[in-house]
């Protein structure tokens, strides 16, 4: 399951060169939306395929959205996202960071606003046929509107939403500031391009973009986990919480279905002890069932029954 996340921004704010040093896509500012994936760095998945002599990596990923501008219709795009990245400009001395940051938790409140208006217009013409379902969503619909109307993001509201109005400022927000106080996106994109040890060279330190992959998992409320194979070592994202079974329907949907257990390591217990069978043989594996809630780090290798 890759991790969707959304960026915003105000006009040159630096969204688009952001998504290119996030995804390596090259693209321009052309009044499109653009998509792509960003690899997520983690120095555990080598580690691990070293000691199962993996012949394939595979990193966990961002999917990454980057929407031209701040309209409600635009931003609507972003609905089922797990996280937005507010890209900000502190690199011209010409606008003020935070209070651009105000104005665009703004514009996702307008949106959310236009939002709800335009479902309460249409629930309250289906409403009238009568059906109590419908009256009840049109009042419900009422008071989250006027919620919106006060100035008030949805977080703030004190009664459970309809999952289908999946509304925008209830989203974890990411912080980028573009320039000296925050992260240089330009030079980012521009590392981007270069080989991995050739960039490195450049940089005094780690990448500032694995600082914010790391912000948009803690916003997000996500974890790592890995399988490990000869033929495959994988990480992938899972939400914190979530169970064994969860994690195997992430994997494939009939792996899903066939769950019969998982088997469980720390990957510094796997590296520590060399392999699988000694790891196994130290007692540091576990079997564990469908409703074992997974942790950060885990390598799950999980036994099922083939459908037929």
């Amino acid at each position: 399951m890759a991790v969707d996340v959304g960026i915003v921004g105000l006009q040159k704010a630096g969204k688009t060169t952001l998504f290119n040093a996030l995804t390596q896509a090259g693209a321009g500012v052309s009044g499109k939306e653009h998509v792509g994936m960003a690899p997520i760095a983690d120095d555990r998945l080598p580690q691990l395929a070293e000691v199962v002599h993996a012949k394939k990596t595979t990193p966990a990923a961002i999917r990454v959205a980057d929407v031209p501008g701040t309209g409600s219709e635009l931003l609507g795009n972003l609905r089922q996202v797990d996280a937005l990245l507010a890209v900000l400009d502190d690199w011209s001395g010409t606008r003020d960071p935070g209070d651009d940051l105000e104005t665009l938790k703004l514009e996702l409140l307008v949106a959310d606003r236009d939002h709800v208006e335009r479902r309460l217009e249409r629930v309250q013409k289906q409403a009238k046929s009568g059906d109590a379902g419908l009256r009840t969503e049109v009042s419900e619909l009422e008071r989250v509107l006027a919620h919106l109307e006060s100035g008030r993001p949805l977080s703030a509201y004190d009664a459970e939403l309809s999952p289908e109005l999946e509304p925008l400022t209830t989203k974890p927000i990411v912080e980028i500031r573009n320039g000296p106080s925050g992260v240089d996106v330009k030079l980012e994109a521009e590392l981007a391009e270069l080989p991995a040890d050739e960039a490195a060279e450049f940089r005094d330190g780690p990448s500032a973009l694995e600082d914010v992959a790391r912000r948009v998992f803690e916003a997000a409320g996500l974890l790592t986990f890995f399988t490990a194979g000869e033929k495959e070592t994988r990480a992938w994202t899972l939400q914190r919480g979530r169970s064994a079974l969860d994690a195997a329907a992430s994997i494939h949907t009939d792996i899903a279905q066939g769950f019969i257990r998982a088997e469980v390591i720390r990957w510094a217990d796997l590296v520590e002890a060399g392999s699988h069978a000694e790891a196994a043989k130290r007692g540091l594996q576990r079997l564990e069932g469908k409703s074992y809630v997974v942790e950060d780090g885990d390598v799950l290798n999980i036994r099922f029954s083939p459908a037929r």
